[in-house]
């Protein structure tokens, strides 16, 4: 039976190097400050220290958080699946989007709501994104 939480199991390096991949993954989404902030439940100031280039920094995070950072590299993942473009990729979560879940807005408007549900909900429906290509 395991005791300790995932994030607990992680080191403090591990838990800085996977934000900085969600952030630079965000990042290149074109998501503000803000929205990383509530996507990830991370401070300005902790987002801020992310983005420095300091490679002995590191962070603890919770087990919350560090579903965030695996929704956000894995709906990357799944954008890497669906498009061959860059561009794509990195430009889908910052477009409008009218499939019924999105509703006309961006998903990064809806995973910035800073809910899990809504997190995972857009994830979902990229990931059906996915599948449908088979």
């Amino acid at each position: 039976m395991k005791t300790a939480s995932q994030a607990q199991s992680l080191s403090k390096s591990q838990c800085a190097a996977g934000l900085r991949a969600a952030l630079n993954i965000l990042d290149r989404s074109k998501a503000s400050c803000e929205q990383a902030c509530h996507i990830l439940r991370i401070s300005r100031s902790t987002y801020t220290r992310a983005r420095q280039q300091d490679s002995a920094w590191s962070v603890s995070l919770d087990d919350d958080q560090m579903q965030r950072i695996s929704f956000v590299l894995n709906i990357h993942a799944a954008l890497r699946q669906v498009f061959d473009n860059p561009e794509n990729v990195y430009g889908f979560p910052a477009m409008a989007n009218r499939n019924e879940f999105f509703n006309g807005r961006a998903p990064l408007e809806v995973m910035a709501q800073g809910d899990m549900i809504s997190l995972y909900e857009t994830f979902r429906c990229i990931s059906t994104l996915r599948s449908a290509q088979w």
